[in-house]
């Protein structure tokens, strides 16, 4: 066994409640459902939870346009008549749907990105998760592919700021055209993907002819799969493509897409990989002890989908194998009718031929040999950090001098006074400033009270404090008085 990294995890409690449509194959449940399996398997315990920052309107016009931001934030279901042009423009209809909370839906998305890529950046962690991004169609003025805000770019232009070279690796079956096409010009980023290419299928890019342009020109690589293809061929051309990439490019920072559609059985995917296959290219890229940035992408059959991240979070944190019953949690009914952890490839045939693999390598090879050896970055003065002042600023109002507070998920699940508790308890306290109470009034739903037993809690409390309670809770006993009578 390896030795264990520090990981850092990012999840979002309302990721879960957002709906493309009915009956579109893009659920973002299956980031709840991957989430709770990571948590009934107790490796919520051996990583560091953190509710990522939704990103901003100005973050995200760092590669998007401010046209499509404005947009994006401004447009709803109900007013989505209203703007033909811009539905148009932006390529937003049919397959990118306009949904409620789709702003907030994508600054959740790449907020988790953006905040992974910073604390690699600071080394606060080794390894960062974020299941909820890996959004990699996404063009900087439209829509495509189901994606709106494209996370992976604006978690590569985080990483920029401190590292010379950073690789981006993606294994989901559609070809990572966002991310090649915002790159395709430059050799900081060198772009690595294997997708399913043929005629009709989507994006319809990917080609291995597709090597980038000008300074960037063979910085972009390309292999393109066919049908069928199962663990062992993909496992072999997957580690010595990466082992070349790394060989020449050198890059001091990973971005790995783990789109989940390659996997056998997914409602959009003609791969036959296994959970074990594609989880092998995770522990691979690991293995070079790179600061990893790892994020979510494509997948369509929301049970594999979960038992996929699930099991590769595991392998992040370096767990033991992992038994293939599935332990009970929340969607356990979702995984019947064998409760599996691992999935048993289809009888597809591979179309994939040994030999037209190997030439194909041998082209990518030759192109990788002809790059600059570890090309270098010139004296420059470094962007300022995003989070820097606008943090500061925001944490300062809560708590003195800790300008990277977090919520964790672990302090919002073990907290049992909420925040906003009418009674001035040491929680209470000590975020006075993040909650400021109004004024009661006699119609306030706050005296609603269902239950007697708060009731009698508060007038308790309020009799047995008279002295020492403020003037507002005094006010709230007079009301209560009222009430009774």
């Amino acid at each position: 066994m390896s030795q264990r990294k520090k990981v850092h995890y990012f999840y979002h409690r309302d990721v879960g409640n957002y709906e493309y449509a009915f009956g579109h194959p893009m659920k973002p449940l299956r980031i709840r459902m991957a989430n709770e399996l990571i948590k009934s398997y107790g490796f919520d315990q051996k990583m560091e939870i953190y509710t990522p920052k939704k990103c901003s309107q100005l973050e995200m016009t760092k590669f998007h346009s401010d046209e499509y931001i404005k947009f994006l934030k401004s447009v709803t279901p109900q007013t989505q008549n209203l703007y033909p042009i811009q539905m148009t423009r932006f390529n937003v209809g049919d397959d990118s749907p306009i949904f409620n909370g789709l702003f907030d839906f994508c600054r959740i998305s790449a907020g988790g990105s953006i905040d992974g890529a910073e604390r690699l950046n600071k080394k606060k962690t080794e390894i960062a998760i974020n299941w909820a991004g890996g959004l990699h169609h996404a063009k900087s003025s439209e829509a495509s592919g189901f994606c709106y805000v494209n996370d992976i770019v604006l978690g590569i232009l985080e990483l920029l700021k401190y590292h010379p070279r950073v690789l981006y690796i993606d294994i989901d079956i559609h070809h990572g055209d966002g991310v090649e096409e915002a790159f395709l010009l430059t050799d900081r980023v060198m772009t690595c993907s294997f997708h399913k290419y043929g005629y009709g299928y989507f994006p319809g890019t990917g080609n291995i002819k597709d090597i980038g342009l000008e300074k960037g020109k063979k910085y972009s690589v390309n292999f393109p799969l066919d049908d069928g293809m199962d663990d062992e061929s993909y496992v072999e051309i997957f580690k010595k493509t990466i082992n070349a990439v790394m060989k020449y490019y050198q890059p001091s920072a990973i971005v790995l897409q783990c789109g989940a559609d390659s996997l056998a059985g997914d409602r959009l995917g003609c791969f036959n990989l296994t959970l074990k296959g594609h989880g092998k290219c995770v522990s691979y890229i690991r293995s070079f002890n790179k600061p990893l940035l790892v994020l979510g992408g494509g997948g369509y059959t929301m049970k594999n989908v979960s038992r996929c991240w699930a099991y590769e979070t595991s392998l992040l944190i370096d767990e033991e194998e992992l038994p293939n019953q599935l332990p009970l949690h929340y969607y356990y009914d979702y995984y019947c009718p064998d409760y599996h952890l691992h999935l048993e490839p289809s009888s597809m045939a591979n179309k994939n031929e040994l030999k037209d693999l190997d030439k194909q390598y041998q082209e990518i090879y030759e192109n990788l040999r002809d790059i600059i050896f570890v090309p270098s970055v010139g004296n420059r003065t470094r962007p300022q950090d995003f989070y820097d002042k606008e943090y500061k600023v925001q944490t300062d109002q809560y708590i003195n001098e800790k300008s990277d507070f977090r919520f964790t998920e672990k302090d919002l699940n073990t907290q049992i006074d909420p925040i906003n508790e009418f009674y001035q308890s040491s929680i209470y306290k000590s975020r006075k400033k993040l909650w400021t109470p109004k004024k009661p009034t006699e119609k306030s739903q706050f005296f609603d009270l269902q239950s007697i037993d708060r009731f009698n809690i508060f007038k308790k409390h309020l009799f047995d404090n008279y002295n020492s309670i403020s003037g507002q809770e005094k006010e709230l006993g007079k009301i209560f008085k009222k009430k009774r009578k």
